[in-house]
């Protein structure tokens, strides 16, 4: 399971097909609310308009069973009075629930006024019932709360759920309540259901639509991602075996494949390949250094054991300067693979301020045939570093020049400058690069004894870069070689 999911294509898969679920879950969701609610509204439009066109009759003192909204072809149909009492309700009405009451047997009609002249009073009296004052009673006691004139219809409609059993049928039903204030009958309030069973059905088949739909939509989703990650995956893991092959049989001149693309991962593999190329050039460059290093050692070493061993048996024979002279060689050649190690491992420089008019001078003490030309300037890095790097450039240029060596340190806008010069015969153009480079020394300075193991401009090189600056060869005013080394400038505050 886990290497299952480890992959990114089962990731992406899986992030995919939630990401798809839970917009496909809130969608249907939304949906059905959205629905639900329209027709539920649709179906309160319908109890509404039967709510009213019942309470348009009422307002026109038409009887109770000349009604034809009680006729049950539209739903149910409850009128209450005032008293919340119910005074009419549609035909074969059994059962209901979600008005005002649960009646289905309207309550018995009051008796009728007789045809005396008494009756005349009374009916005399009845029309009384349109004094302002028992209409104002009646109007406070309606159920919409609003005032009503005898034959007035409220404009409000209340709303609910319910249901309702009609001639053994039973079924949910949206009731709309509308309040009628009738002439003879005072105030009334009129229920009618529309039967809810077309939302219900909707409803029902849009979640049936979903439970379906949703699985076989995920299935797909994932199936199309999973087949496109693997396509745009593939030459990843074409660029993984072939750097298992190179790391299996440690061939650094292989490549990895790059794809005709030019998408991330055609970046990935060049940028792959260049990488191989200079872990390539890297490796072949420790080894040609590992060689020449035995190679440098090989010569002094040999000649102390030899020294030693014909010490050992002819003790006359010591050639103790020469000895000497062999250590001293094989201590400055351990001392410059030492300070080459530290460079290659990255070695970061102190950041302490060194003035190289100061440095200059004081590398220069005591040496015979040097000029110093030198101005304020100041730069940040390793003194010692520093020190040996221009120790290199006047042991270079002494053992070239004819006559004098030209120490120069001037300002050139964000740089310090250090110039070394000679009047030497110089450096040709095409082995300007080449002398920095380890263990290379010219046909003119081949000796060993004079020339050294090649390695002082190879390190004065790398400490110029470590320290953020150039060290470039050129050729002097006077016909020799110029060595000039660019550091950035640090202004004195």
């Amino acid at each position: 399971m886990n290497r299952l999911f480890g992959s990114v294509r089962s990731r992406a898969t899986l992030g995919a097909t939630l990401v798809v679920a839970v917009a496909l879950v809130t969608a249907g969701f939304a949906v059905v609310l959205a629905l639900r609610s329209n027709l539920t509204a649709e179906a309160g439009t319908r109890a509404e308009r039967s709510a009213r066109a019942v309470a348009f009759d009422l307002a026109a003192r038409t009887a109770y069973e000349d009604l034809t909204g009680l006729d049950g072809d539209d739903g149910p149909v409850q009128i209450l009075d005032e008293d919340g009492g119910l005074v009419a309700a549609s035909e074969d009405l059994e059962r209901i629930s979600g008005t005002a009451t649960d009646e289905v047997k309207p309550r018995p009609a009051p008796p009728a006024p007789g045809d005396d002249d008494d009756d005349s009073d009374d009916s005399g009296d009845s029309d009384d019932s349109d004094d302002p004052d028992d209409s104002d009673h009646a109007e406070d006691s309606g159920g919409s709360g609003e005032d009503l004139a005898p034959g007035e219809i409220a404009g409000e409609t209340t709303f609910g759920n319910g249901s309702a059993t009609i001639d053994g049928d039973t079924e949910d039903y949206r009731f709309a309540a509308v309040d009628v204030q009738t002439h003879d009958r005072g105030r009334l309030t009129v229920y009618a259901g529309a039967p809810l069973a077309a939302e219900h059905s909707a409803v029902d088949t849009a979640q049936t639509a979903m439970l379906i739909g949703l699985p076989l939509l995920l299935g797909v989703v994932a199936g199309v991602t999973w087949m496109v990650t693997g396509r745009a995956l593939r030459p990843v893991e074409g660029i993984r075996r072939e750097m298992a092959a190179i790391t299996a049989s440690e061939d650094l001149a292989r490549r990895v494949p790059e794809p005709g693309t030019h998408d991330e991962i055609a970046r990935l593999a060049r940028t792959t390949n260049e990488t191989l190329t200079a872990l390539e050039a890297s490796v072949e460059r420790q080894r040609r250094f590992v060689a020449d290093a035995s190679h440098e050692l090989r010569s002094p070493i040999a000649s102390l054991r030899t020294q030693l061993e014909v010490a050992a048996a002819h003790p006359e024979l010591l050639d103790l300067d020469g000895a000497v002279e062999d250590t001293v060689r094989l201590q400055h050649l351990a001392a410059d693979l030492l300070l080459l190690a530290r460079l290659d491992a990255g070695e970061r420089p102190a950041d302490s301020l060194v003035d190289l008019a100061a440095l200059a001078r004081e590398e220069t003490a005591g040496r015979s045939g040097v000029v110093v030309r030198t101005e304020p300037a100041q730069v940040t890095g390793s003194r010692g570093q520093l020190g040996r790097l221009l120790t290199n450039l006047l042991d270079n240029a002494r053992r070239h020049a004819r006559e004098t060596v030209t120490v120069t340190v001037r300002r050139e806008g964000a740089w310090a400058v250090l110039g070394v010069a000679d009047d030497g015969e110089g450096v040709p153009e095409a082995d300007r690069e080449r002398i920095f480079e380890r263990f290379v020394r010219l046909d003119a300075a081949r000796s060993r004894d004079d020339g050294g193991a090649g390695l002082g401009l190879a390190i004065a090189r790398d400490v110029a870069v470590r320290h953020g600056g150039t060290l470039t060869a050129g050729a002097a005013p006077t016909g020799g070689a110029l060595f000039e080394l660019r550091l950035p400038l640090v202004e004195e505050g």
